[in-house]
């Protein structure tokens, strides 16, 4: 066994085996190790290998789901190792054969189909990143949809590209990772990259296996693909079929996403906007979790795939603005609708796993249900005065189909209670098959005939306890109580003796055995032909059925965006070409979820004569506030979602950068200003005339005039090369100076009110610069002592009547610590003498005094205070 195991370990050395014995997938030697530390269960020992005990560790294969999950998630990958013939069979072949084991799949974080290690409402992508002929390509697919897509990247916006995908790994070349100008994107990257051999990646054979795939001699009818797009779509498919070994799911047909078609977002700002997950890395709190309003897993996918990706077409934009419109307007239909929704599973999952081999009963039977919803949703989406539905609405009742005669049949075919495996039988309906239903019969039959041969026995022998049970190894058995052994003569044939029962076989309950195994393993045997038959049928109209379920999916999406809407009271914008960006009361959709009260809304209007705002004003006056609800409106705009505000005019925004925010990298050496600078450049370096661009603070965390220099320089480049329309908050009240001289610079500030000696925020943006920070007004809420918001306000009443340098010098000479510390130096003070309570609290022993005498000290103690 131990030679077969290594010899299947050497054919997979960079994946942990999961090697299957019985009801457990063992795993030996170093694999046990890690598997052990990883998932922090047991490790044992069994044999030796070399002179050494054999490091061993395993899981039960019925809950095996759970502890993949977790070695996924920690960066392993998983060989998984099956008997692949029944241990009976081996023992034909000699008491010492071993049963024929092999890898059925490998599982690696790109590759995973199970819902119990998927996440229903976010995409899992499987990405691949090539070279040739000098151009870079990126191809993607979610092997749990078989959604397939390509793009042709520039090497400054591939970070952009893998950020918006955030894929669960990426296939690159190993020569493409030795090119120093991709050398520091990749470490950003490093825990989701397998790297490849550069043979891999030829595009000439990626060609030729896609034109396989879909059966073409040319792929021209797909798009236009570049050969660096065919080099990485090939090489995906390359390795699904490797990890999957030799199968394939249902893959579309592969997408092309043409260049400048949706807005590029990278990393930083991603993250910075918060617009998946929070910086703490939670879904909670961020802006797809105030705006997913779904009901459907595949409806969820879209809407954050959307996200992720909001398109630069006002056109495509405006179809998609329809959609939600005309659910906004149609409160009934647009309950009706969700509310039927809400009965569809996740058609497209399920798909996938069938077309793949992984599939049971349930995905059946999720096929049949989502595909049920159908006639009902065409019935309220085409019933009533309802009009002509937009484009869109109209794209998706195509795509819904017709699918009623497949319906039929699954729902005769298929039991109302189905078991999760194929193997476990009786997922068939009564009456479904003639056949079946006959040797169903015939099993159900014998066992009533055992329970009759038990009563009989028990009445021949004299011994009304006797059983008739069954177990694995046995079979069918006579059990009776050890006291009641003697009174077993013939016909019964003693098999065994246990502790708690003596065990009997007879000729007759042999025969028995032997005709209910025929009809269960013949039942089995049809059932499972029946699924194939099935089976066959759902794969034969999988592309009809993958059509059905995107459209399912945009119509939840398009009415869980007019829910929001609704509810939120967002607005229609208007996405045109050109740069304008006007709104009209807008307000920050997930600070305002999360308000008890009202939000105090702003107007934005970066025209071309004020496209470059500079924002003063104190903190926790909502700066950082206006900046971001600006481009996350932006965001929701393009991306086909009404808006939080009172009125939205938006030119197309091609790239938006942000920085926002202060964070180090410790795992790059870089300190919070280094990130600062490096994430300023990138905005420097690549904001064109369509960008938008929000900076927060830039030129804190160094030397007051370097920081002032530094923000000085960034806002005449901003306004004078990359002409861009940006915000800009500082509090370098220095810088309004440049609204003299920068015609499209315009002074904007935070409004406070102050009153009786306290300050209050309006949270209002006005034109304008701000005469002060009132940073120490902060200090204060934020719990500062008394005493040094005393000293703070003194030294700057100090620095604002004179000369700095000479003012700090004299604060220095006069620090009030230091000041003390000479007083008490120059004029030493007695020793106070001891308190009654500290003469008391000396004469005390602890450790002489009784529980009672500790009591009563303690009280007078008390007493003496």
């Amino acid at each position: 066994m131990m030679a077969q195991y290594l010899s299947i370990k050497r054919a997979h050395p960079d994946c942990l085996l999961f090697y299957r014995m019985g009801d457990f997938y063992e795993m030996f030697f170093d694999d046990a190790v890690k598997a052990s530390e990883a998932l922090d269960i047991t490790l044992t020992k069994r044999g030796r290998h070399a002179g050494e005990d054999i490091p061993m560790c395993g899981v039960p294969v019925h809950s095996h789901e759970g502890y993949l999950s977790r070695l996924i998630r920690k960066g392993f990958k998983v060989a998984v190792c099956e008997q692949m013939e029944d241990p009976a069979e081996a023992k034909k072949r000699g008491a010492k054969s071993v049963v024929e084991r092999g890898v059925i799949r490998l599982v690696t974080p790109g590759t995973i189909t199970e819902d119990a290690l998927l996440d229903a409402r976010s995409h899992n992508y499987l990405a691949a990143l090539a070279e040739a002929q000098g151009g870079l390509g990126l191809a993607w697919l979610d092997m749990s949809t078989g959604d397939f897509q390509v793009q042709a990247v520039a090497a400054k916006t591939l970070g952009a590209a893998i950020a918006r995908l955030a894929p669960g790994e990426l296939l690159v070349s190993e020569r493409i990772l030795q090119q120093a100008d991709l050398f520091e994107l990749f470490r950003d990257w490093r825990d989701i990259l397998t790297p490849l051999p550069a043979a891999r990646f030829d595009s000439t054979n990626a060609k030729k296996r896609l034109e396989t795939l879909y059966g073409v001699r040319a792929l021209d009818g797909f798009g236009a693909f570049s050969r660096a797009e065919l080099a990485a779509g090939g090489v995906l498919v390359d390795y699904v079929e490797l990890t999957q070994k030799g199968k394939l799911p249902r893959l579309g047909a592969p997408r092309r996403l043409a260049e400048g078609a949706v807005m590029e977002i990278d990393a930083a700002t991603r993250r910075n906007l918060e617009l998946s997950e929070t910086l703490g890395g939670e879904r909670k709190g961020s802006l797809l979790s105030v705006i997913d309003r779904t009901v459907t897993g595949a409806g969820a996918r879209l809407l954050a795939q959307h996200l992720s990706a909001p398109l630069t077409d006002p056109a495509a934009i405006g179809r998609r603005l329809d959609m939600v419109q005309f659910f906004a307007d149609q409160h009934s239909l647009r309950a009706d609708l969700r509310d039927r929704l809400r009965r569809c599973p996740d058609v497209e999952r399920a798909l996938s796993r069938l077309t793949l081999g992984r599939g049971g009963p349930r995905d059946l039977a999720s096929v049949r249900d989502a595909l049920g919803v159908i006639p009902g949703l065409k019935a309220v989406l085409r019933g009533g005065d309802l009009g002509v539905p937009p484009d869109g609405i109209e794209d998706a009742l195509g795509q819904l189909g017709e699918h009623g005669v497949l319906v039929d049949r699954l729902a005769r075919a298929l039991d109302a209670d189905l078991p999760i495996l194929t193997r476990d039988g009786g997922f068939i309906a009564p009456g479904y098959h003639a056949g079946l239903d006959e040797l169903r019969g015939l099993r159900d039959e014998s066992r009533r005939l055992i329970a009759a041969l038990q009563s009989r026995y028990a009445e021949m022998s004299g011994v009304a306890a006797l059983k008739i049970k069954h177990n694995n190894v046995l079979g069918y058995y006579i059990e009776v109580p050890p006291k009641q052994a003697e009174r077993m003569g013939e016909p019964f044939i003693h098999r065994q003796t246990i502790a708690s029962s003596v065990r009997y076989a007879t000729v007759e309950l042999g025969e028995l055995e032997d005709k209910i195994r025929s009809a269960g393993d013949k039942a089995l045997a049809l059932e499972l032909e029946l699924f194939a038959d099935l089976l066959g049928e759902v794969t034969l109209r999988s592309e009809e059925i993958a059509a059905a379920a995107r459209a399912l999916a945009a119509l939840d999406a398009a009415s869980s965006l007019a829910e929001l809407a609704v509810d939120r009271r967002y607005v229609r914008p208007q996405v045109e070409e050109g740069t304008a960006f006007r709104i009209e009361g807008g307000r920050h959709p997930v600070v305002e979820a999360g308000l008890s009260g009202a939000f105090v809304a702003n107007e934005c209007d970066l025209a071309d004569t004020q496209r470059l705002w500079l924002i003063t004003g104190p903190n926790m006056a909502g700066k950082s506030t206006f900046l971001r609800q600006n481009a996350l409106i932006a965001i929701l705009a393009q991306m086909g979602s009404f808006v939080p505000a009172d009125a939205a005019r938006i030119g197309v925004v091609d790239r938006l950068f942000s920085r926002v925010g202060a964070a180090d990298d410790l795992a790059r050496g870089r300190s919070t200003f280094m990130v600062e600078m490096v994430e300023t450049a990138a905005i420097l370096n690549q904001a064109g005339p369509r960008a938008l661009v929000i900076l927060d603070e830039i030129g804190r965390g160094t030397a007051t005039f370097d920081g002032l220099s530094i923000a000085w320089a960034v806002v005449e480049h901003l306004h004078e090369v990359n002409r861009c329309r940006a915000l800009f908050a500082t509090h370098y009240h220095e810088l309004t100076a440049l609204a003299a001289k920068l015609p499209a610079l315009s002074c904007h500030c935070m409004r406070v009110k102050e009153w009786q000696g306290d300050v209050v925020f309006l949270h209002e943006v006005g034109a304008g610069t701000a005469d002060r920070s009132y940073g120490i007004h902060v200090a204060r809420l934020a719990g500062l002592p008394s005493a040094v918001i005393g000293r703070a306000e003194t030294i700057l009443h100090s620095l604002e009547k004179g000369e700095q340098s000479s003012a700090v010098s004299k604060l220095a000479d006069d620090l009030p610590l230091f000041a003390a510390a000479v007083r008490q130096t120059h004029t030493p003070s007695a020793p106070p003498a001891p308190s009654a309570v500290e003469t008391a609290l000396a004469e005390v022993d602890p450790d002489a005094m009784t529980p009672r005498e500790a009591l009563e000290a303690l009280y007078r103690l008390k007493g003496l205070v």
